[in-house]
C-alpha cells in the first residue's frame, strides 16, 4: 500500500491523493520548499505543511537546508524537503528482494559478466522505448536533453532537467531522477547504473557523467550532460539497440 494511504487511515480519498502528489513532487524535484510545493499542487502554505508534517512523522520525507537562487540567494538557507529511504520504498514495487535474490543467483552461477549483460539488455530496452521521443526534437542539444528527461518521466523515473553553466565552456544540462525503479537492486549491482549512463551517452552522442546516485545514498540521481560536446558531435549519436 502506498505510504500516503497509511499515514492517516481516516483521511478521505482526496486527502490521500493530494499527499501522494506531494510525495511524488518531492521525489521529482527535491530539495523543494513548502512554498514551491504549495504552488505546484494549488494549496495554501498551511495546507501543504499539514501534508508535509504527516509525511515527516511517517518518516517518508525529511527537511534539509537548501540555498535558493535569485532574490534569496544571499539570504538564509530555506528549509526544503527530500525523500528518505522510507519514501523511496513507498514509490518502489514490492519485488526488490526477489529481484536481488535472482541477480545474486545469476552472479553466483554465471558470474559478474552475466549480471552486466542483463543490465545492458534492460537498459537497451528502455533506450528503445524512449529513443523516438529524443530523436523527434532534432539536433538541438538542450532540446534533446529535455526530451530525454520527459521520456524518463513518462517511464516513471520522476526525471527533470535544468541548464547549468550557461555561457561557459562547461555549459550543460543537469538531469535529475528523483525515483529509480531499480534503486534497491542497483545498490548491490552498480552494473545497472553503468548501463543506464551508457545508453544515455549513446542516445545523446556525448559522454555523460553520473554525479550522484540514489543507489549510493544520495537523494536523487544526477547526471551531467555536456551541451557543447553534443552540439559539436551530432554524428556520433547512434541507435542504442
Amino acid at each position: 500500500m502506498f505510504i500516503a494511504d497509511r499515514v492517516v487511515p481516516r483521511a478521505d480519498r482526496a486527502e490521500s491523493g493530494t499527499r501522494r502528489r506531494v510525495l511524488t513532487l518531492i521525489s521529482q524535484d527535491g530539495p523543494i520548499t513548502a512554498a514551491q510545493l504549495a504552488d505546484a499542487v494549488g494549496l495554501t502554505a498551511a495546507g501543504v505543511r499539514r501534508h508535509l508534517d504527516l509525511l515527516v512523522e511517517e518518516g517518508a520525507v525529511e527537511e534539509r537546508e537548501h540555498v535558493l537562487t535569485g532574490a534569496r540567494k544571499r539570504g538564509r538557507p530555506a528549509r526544503a524537503y527530500v525523500l528518505t529511504e522510507v519514501g523511496h520504498k513507498a514509490l518502489r514495487g514490492d519485488y526488490d528482494e526477489l529481484a536481488t535474490s535472482v541477480l545474486r543467483f545469476l552472479r553466483d552461477h554465471q558470474g559478474e559478466d552475466a549480471v552486466a549483460a542483463f543490465a545492458r539488455d534492460r537498459a537497451r530496452d528502455l533506450a528503445a522505448r524512449i529513443a523516438p521521443a529524443v530523436k523527434k526534437v532534432g539536433d538541438d542539444p538542450e532540446a534533446r536533453s529535455q526530451a530525454l528527461a520527459q521520456a524518463l518521466q513518462d517511464e516513471g523515473y520522476a526525471a527533470s532537467s535544468r541548464p547549468v553553466g550557461k555561457g561557459t565552456p562547461l555549459a550543460g544540462v543537469q538531469l535529475c531522477q528523483g525515483h529509480c525503479p531499480v534503486q534497491h537492486v542497483a545498490a548491490e549491482f552498480p552494473q545497472f547504473c553503468e548501463a543506464e549512463a551508457e545508453v544515455f551517452s549513446e542516445l545523446l552522442g556525448a559522454h555523460v557523467q553520473r554525479l550522484a546516485s540514489l543507489a549510493h545514498g544520495d537523494h536523487v540521481c544526477t547526471t551531467f550532460i555536456p551541451i557543447q560536446q553534443l552540439a559539436q558531435s551530432p554524428e556520433k549519436r547512434r541507435d542504442p539497440r
